[in-house]
């Protein structure tokens, strides 16, 4: 049987507690914060950050890591722009889940192809989600290289790497741009964290 046969048999089941029901109780609306980057901008560094400020205001909040999701959920996927695009369709799918559970899901992802960020973007409703991206010379983060991938993608070791061998397209209109090679990661945090406040949280408080 075709994967469209089978669909044809499968029908979504409404649950008595909705999504406004769920965020009434948390105190905050849900949403996607999509971190993208270059390697080595800052991205996880930032979503931690953020996700620690939103855990002290008692916010119902999560981080999907890109090296974390690949241990496990994306294990099976390489670094082809066609596995690239299957990564960012399954964490998106996942966002969407969160986002029904009124959580603020915080996802750092390189992610770097624009219609891959569009399609995360068209699975949950308009307000949902806010793309931040983590602006950053690639000379900077040559730099930084914390995890060395950089030096190893300059010789020949690792294959399609973003920036060197394979494209970033850089977010025309996110919601927000955060430049870590001009803001510390401490006013980064605080910048992003206060725009979430301003956005999630005064509708219910």
């Amino acid at each position: 049987m075709s994967q469209s046969s089978a669909l044809k048999n499968i029908q979504w089941h409404e649950t008595s507690i909705s999504k406004k029901d769920r965020s009434r109780v948390n105190g905050h609306k849900s949403c996607v914060v999509w971190f993208t980057g270059l390697s080595g901008s800052g991205k996880s560094t930032l979503a931690d950050g953020v996700h620690q400020k939103l855990f002290e205001m008692k916010s119902n909040s999560y981080i999907l890591d890109g090296d974390n999701i690949r241990h496990g959920l994306n294990k099976d996927l390489g670094f082809s722009p066609e596995d690239r695009q299957e990564n960012i369709r399954r964490i998106g799918e996942v966002s969407k889940l969160f986002v029904d559970n009124g959580t603020i899901v915080l996802t750092a992802f390189v992610s770097p192809y624009k219609a891959d960020r569009d399609m995360a973007r068209r699975l949950v409703d308009a307000d949902e989600f806010i793309e931040i991206y983590v602006k950053c010379t690639l000379q900077e983060c040559e730099n930084r290289d914390p995890k060395g991938l950089y030096k190893k993608a300059r010789a020949g070791e690792i294959p399609e790497f973003t920036g060197i061998s394979a494209p970033y397209e850089e977010p025309e209109n996110p919601e927000l741009t955060i430049s870590t090679d001009e803001l510390s990661i401490e006013n980064a945090v605080e910048e992003i964290t206060d725009y979430l406040r301003k956005r999630l949280f005064s509708f219910y408080r």
